[in-house]
């Protein structure tokens, strides 16, 4: 079914409208936009709350009209049996009273990244076989999309995939899960630069007829595995109704005269390219009973001054490196979708190319005052984010930096409503950063997180019972973790941005993708 529609209207040379399958092999649409949802349907929740995960995902699917054939749906949901829980991918921990962290980090990478990207990898390699097609898949990092994107396409058949990231600009266990794979359809590559400009990278060759036709002639067709591509963003919806469904279940919460849940709750999302959020509002869309999805941002406010003023502005931004890295982000793609189903194509169009002409936009005082009814948002300095790190500590619970900025804003939008903070990376992927927060240490990832184990041992005894018990609880260090420090490097490169595609198809001269 043709459900999907392009965000800034069709240039004749994309398909106007498109299914699941086409869009999640060929993201790119029209005028450098976005394919997304034509129709957002209303959904009666009321009758999925003793669903199990797998089930949820599937009647949510069926919903949306997103259509795979169902070994290939199987097989994408029987990845969640890799994860810590099989059967609560996505659990929820209630930290004090209404305030709920939903821990989207129990997968092979340890970072919610993997929620999504884990099926997606099965239903995009499974839909390559279908169609007999060979793909590369790119994909561009600031920290754990790459990590996951590899470990879900490592050894896939009809796949390769070349992974971005800024030098520098991950934690080195994240930068360790990418240049220790080993597996031979994978290329990691390192780039002088920050994100966005590895993101304008992708989005630039995504785009490049020349660089499309090199790989034509080697029968190999280009995607991505960003969140631009929405096989991404569909799996992202599912865990932010579980969250509301395991509150609903946890507070025994009734529905209404009419049968109806309609308690409302706040979701708060440690945000930088927006598709974690994007996902809430598609809930909220569908008619989950979201009273406000707030945006937590890091230094790098450019997402709490958009959705406070309306005003996107880059013109005098530069990216600053920050304690939750993940987020260190100024062009945040996945706001095109929101605006889209908000404002609709022909706005959107206008305003991303504005945004790519002058590096700025202005929404209306009546486009932002409908913004503001989906969204609110604050800012965390990193100062704040090490402070908000040990108290959370001592309080019993501990969290990663990004994870701290959510808490932060908690805070400040405290509510009578239950509230879920979506934690996005276990504190192991940016050990350093909690010792100097708690413990004022100076270590590398290894010694902090050496340090970690041994402080849990020393006080796991002496645990406040009135407390939760997180210290206890969620200080361990998982093997995949441990084991990365004694792994080789495999991909050492460090290039020019204007030398990645030279280098990509050089690489594919001497590769054969396996089917």
């Amino acid at each position: 079914m043709n459900n999907f529609i392009q965000t800034r209207g069709s240039d004749n040379f994309h398909p106007q409208k498109a299914d699941f399958e086409d869009v999640i092999l060929n993201p790119g649409a029209s005028f450098g936009g976005l394919y997304t949802l034509e129709h957002i349907p209303q959904v009666d929740f009321s009758s999925l709350v003793n669903l199990d995960y797998a089930e949820l995902l599937k009647h949510i699917f069926s919903a949306l009209n997103i259509t795979l054939d169902g070994d290939i749906l199987d097989s994408a949901i029987g990845r969640y049996r890799h994860f810590d829980d099989p059967t609560n991918p996505a659990p929820l921990v209630k930290i004090k009273e209404n305030l709920y962290v939903q821990e989207l980090y129990h997968g092979p990478t340890r970072a919610f990244k993997d929620m999504a990207l884990q099926p997606f990898g099965v239903v995009f390699s499974k839909l390559a076989l279908k169609r007999n097609k060979k793909y590369l898949i790119l994909a561009a990092t600031s920290g754990d999309t790459g990590p996951a994107t590899l470990e879900s396409f490592a050894n896939q058949k009809n796949i390769a995939v070349v992974c971005l990231y800024p030098k520098g600009g991950t934690s080195d266990v994240q930068a360790l899960q990418m240049t220790t794979q080993n597996a031979k359809n994978l290329k990691v590559l390192a780039i002088k630069g920050n994100f966005d400009d590895a993101q304008s990278i992708l989005k630039s060759l995504l785009k490049d007829e020349a660089f499309k036709t090199a790989l034509n002639e080697k029968q190999i067709l280009l995607s991505a595995a960003n969140s631009v591509n929405f096989g991404r963003i569909a799996f992202q919806i599912i865990y932010h109704i579980w969250g509301y469904l395991q509150v609903i279940k946890s507070e025994k919460i009734a529905p209404n005269n009419a049968g109806n849940f309609d308690k409302k709750i706040q979701i708060i999302v440690p945000s930088g390219n927006f598709g974690n959020a994007l996902g809430a509002f598609y809930a909220k869309m569908m008619g989950l009973p979201i009273e406000k999805i707030i945006i937590a941002s890091n230094a790098n406010n450019i997402l709490s001054e958009f959705i406070q003023t309306g005003v996107y502005d880059i013109t005098n931004k530069s990216l600053i490196k920050t304690t939750s890295p993940a987020m260190d982000i100024l062009k945040s793609s996945n706001i095109e979708r929101v605006l889209f189903a908000l404002f609709g194509s022909n706005r959107t169009r206008e305003l991303m190319e504005s945004l790519e002409n002058k590096s700025y936009y202005q929404l209306s005082a009546k486009e932002l005052a409908t913004l503001q009814t989906h969204f609110s948002a604050t800012f965390c300095t990193d100062k704040k984010c090490c402070e908000t790190i040990k108290e959370s500590f001592e309080a019993g619970y501990l969290l990663d930096p990004h994870t701290a900025t959510a808490l932060k804003a908690a805070k400040e939008f405290c509510s009578h409503s239950p509230t879920i903070i979506c934690s996005t990376a276990e504190w192991t992927k940016f050990a350093p950063t909690i010792t100097q927060a708690i413990f004022d240490k100076n270590f590398s990832d290894k010694e902090a997180i050496e340090w970690m184990q041994k402080q849990t041992c020393q006080n796991a005894n002496n645990i406040d019972e009135s407390k939760p018990k997180g210290i206890a609880k969620n200080i361990a260090v998982p093997d995949t973790i441990e084991q990365l420090f004694s792994k080789p490097i495999i991909h050492n490169e460090v290039l020019d941005q204007n030398a990645i595609k030279s280098h990509i198809l050089s690489w594919l001269e001497d590769k054969t993708i396996e089917g």
